[in-house]
């Protein structure tokens, strides 16, 4: 009877197990383990334009609200911002999948909350959510404001750049300070210096007729206004009129002095250096200070000054209207007595400057010009020269060393250096080497000058020494090829030689460009040739030339072709 009611109980398991798997596969019903998910409700619109700025809550305005295709989508929503207009996009979205190339993030909320990513379409603003529409209402939490990854990267280029600006700073301060430095220490000393000795009033002696000489009628200023002035404690009253000329260190302008309390004024010539020319204005200013240098042939210097507020080094001299030499020959042909005495006087203006007395027996200190040339030298109204532009001028004094000798570097322009000077093999135990590359340049503009004399037959238009063989500026390797490699010389023509006088000139010219300079004739040697020559030629003067060289006197022969 047990064992009956025991397989009943079985059957009866057996059969409602069987009817429920029955039931199931009729109905398609899910097995009883397995939970039923429901598909999202979302709103789901193109891109459409919106009035939403990205502040507060703003609403999709999306009418279309669609059932996600798959339950494991979520509702999204996407605000865009452009400079036309503002846009919203939204949608379904499965966030195991890309959007736009970004994973989504915090889409279990309920809210729709804005955060800004980063697409492979630019910066965007997004947000998801998983509930029933959540996606027509946009939450900005933050306001929308400039592009956080701009600021990153102004950050960064400020923080490369800081190292860059900090040493900049540095550089300039360096600077600025070793200037004012300099600047103090040639204060100092120009102070400490034993100040000029002036010539005692009352009767005078031979350095009152040395100085007088240089106020001879002929010169164009008068160096008594600027010369009663006290210099130090205000400028001059000056006014500029035009620009004369300009070099590579400064400018030059025509001038008026005032005289007061009368509104005369004289005509002077005013040579303007900027503030970072100081060191070529304080030596042309230390050259011409010296009251030794004083001569009819070298430039009247009147003061210099420093004006501060228009931050310009001044030197002021006299004002000669004629121009330089290479003007006055490029505009004029010239006699043979305007030969003499332009000739003349350049050769008395560098012996004086070569001198180790003053014409009165004074000692002085000799000078060498070094940068001697036809633009650097000036045509009085008496028609001679004056010689000008002492920016690369160098005192020969006894206290310089063979080493300060070799400082004093390879300068000049490359057109009128000599050859040893190209060649940098100047001989600095014997200072008399310098001088001798001052004479070979003298040659050089004697050249010039003798080549526009009407004397010599038929002239040419004036050109510079070496004339078309060379640029209009040459370099000082392509003057090494034509005066070093090839032995060069500007061309003295056969019919130059026909004239006495001319011949006699283009014999101390050849004499003086000699590729030996010990065998160059002294600039004394040269003045006196000048000095004696007349128009018949009776007699040539003879003169000793200098220690260094080797025996010769200044005479000349010239035969006569006539």
């Amino acid at each position: 009877m047990a064992q009956y009611w025991l397989s009943l109980l079985c059957w009866g398991t057996f059969l409602i197990s069987s009817a429920v798997m029955d039931r199931s596969g009729v109905d398609g019903m899910y097995p009883l383990y397995n939970p039923i998910r429901i598909r999202q409700l979302c709103k789901f619109c193109d891109v459409e334009a919106s009035d939403c700025k990205g502040t507060g809550t703003c609403e999709s305005n999306c009418s279309i609200t669609s059932i996600c295709a798959h339950a494991e989508e979520i509702c999204v929503a996407i605000w865009r911002k452009s400079e036309d207009n503002n846009t919203i996009e939204t949608l379904c979205h499965n966030p195991s999948e890309p959007l736009y190339g970004i994973m989504v993030e915090n889409y279990n909320n309920t809210k729709c909350e804005i955060k800004k990513r980063m697409s492979n379409r630019g910066p965007f603003h997004i947000c998801s959510c998983n509930a029933e529409e959540c996606n027509d209402i946009l939450m900005f939490t933050l306001p929308i404001g400039p592009d956080p990854t701009n600021n990153q990267v102004v950050l960064v280029i400020l923080v490369s750049l800081l190292p860059l600006l900090v040493l900049a700073v540095l550089v300039i301060a360096s600077f600025y300070w070793y200037r004012m430095y300099r600047r103090r220490k040639l204060d100092e000393w120009e102070t400490k210096k034993p100040s000029k000795r002036k010539g005692p009033k009352g009767p005078l002696d031979c350095s009152d007729a040395c100085a007088i000489m240089m106020d001879d009628d002929r010169s164009d200023s008068s160096s008594t206004h600027a010369n009663n002035l006290n210099h130090n404690t205000e400028p001059l009253p000056i006014e500029l009129d035009l620009q004369v000329g300009k070099g590579r260190f400064a400018e030059v302008y025509k001038a008026k002095l005032r005289q007061s309390p009368s509104e005369q004024f004289e005509t002077v010539a005013v040579k303007i250096f900027p503030y970072e020319e100081y060191a070529s204005w304080k030596n042309e200013k230390d050259i011409f200070s010296d009251i030794d240098l004083k001569h009819e042939n070298i430039l009247h210097f009147l003061t210099a000054e420093e004006r501060k507020v228009e931050k310009q080094y001044w030197l002021i001299t006299a004002y000669h209207p004629r121009g330089n030499l290479q003007e006055y020959l490029t505009r004029h042909l010239i006699s043979w007595e305007d030969l003499r005495l332009l000739g003349g006087s350049l050769a008395w203006g560098v012996a004086h400057l070569h001198s180790d007395h003053t014409p009165c027996g004074r000692p002085k200190v000799p000078i060498v010009h070094r940068d001697l040339k036809s633009t650097n030298i000036l045509v009085k109204n008496d028609l001679t020269c004056c010689l000008c532009d002492f920016g690369l001028g160098l005192r020969l004094d006894n206290s310089l060393t063979v080493d300060d000798l070799a400082n004093s570097g390879q300068v000049g322009t490359a057109r009128y250096m000599a050859p040893e000077v190209l060649e940098s093999r100047i001989n600095l135990e014997n200072i008399e080497s310098f001088k001798q590359t001052d004479v070979y340049s003298m040659a050089l503009v004697l050249w010039e000058i003798t080549s526009r004399c009407n004397a010599i037959g038929e002239v040419k238009d004036y050109e510079p020494p070496f004339g078309s063989k060379v640029r209009e500026h040459p370099c000082v390797e392509s003057m090494k090829d034509n005066v070093l490699r090839d032995r060069g010389r500007p061309e003295i023509p056969s019919s130059w030689m026909k004239h006495q006088g001319v011949a006699a000139v283009c014999t101390t010219i050849n004499e003086c460009w000699d590729h030996d300079p010990e065998a160059r004739l002294t600039a004394q040697c040269v003045a006196e040739r000048f000095n004696e020559m007349d128009d018949d030629l009776d007699k040539l003067s003879t003169c000793s030339s200098s220690e260094e060289k080797i025996p010769e006197d200044c005479s000349v022969s010239v035969s006569d072709d006539k």
